[in-house]
């Protein structure tokens, strides 16, 4: 489903978690990296957005721990036309998919856990729950991003 000639077809990556603040900025900024060089645009986006926020402060550290610089980040609310938009959506929690095919239910058969090639792993939500919450979610964010990336560059 995602081998070679498939992989053209995607040119623009949603990835959605809850308030894009966290999780979905950490691994827009992961994949975008992944898959440099390409002309794919990957963008993210939040079911409940925190409204015109940076990336969180603790997610932003652990980027930088891991050598990234913190990219410019200011979250935003999923809509029915950014889902239109994409031609893959990656999300973090079982859930969050039946939130994206409520706002958009012809998007189903482009909506996938971000963790679907590591057993379909839900990375759960760091926020608040303090930093080793944060490398965790971090962990298991870079392992999915990098498993993605080798399916769609091939």
């Amino acid at each position: 489903m995602f081998g070679t000639k498939e992989a053209a077809l995607f040119k623009r990556i949603m990835i959605v978690c809850i308030g894009n603040i966290c999780r979905s900025p950490t691994a827009e900024h992961l994949m975008r990296v992944a898959l440099t060089p390409s002309d794919i645009v990957v963008s993210s986006a939040g079911l409940s957005a925190v409204k015109s926020k940076p990336i969180e402060a603790t997610a932003a550290a652990v980027l930088e721990e891991h050598g990234h610089a913190v990219p410019e980040h200011i979250s935003t609310q999923l809509t029915a036309a950014k889902i239109n938009e994409a031609d893959l959506i990656l999300v973090m929690e079982q859930h969050h998919i039946g939130g994206v095919l409520s706002l958009a239910p012809e998007a189903r058969g482009k909506v996938f856990l971000l963790g679907k090639w590591q057993d379909n792993r839900e990375i759960n939500d760091p926020y608040r729950q303090g930093k080793p919450a944060f490398v965790h979610a971090y962990a298991l964010i870079d392992a999915a991003v990098n498993a993605w990336a080798q399916r769609i560059k091939r």
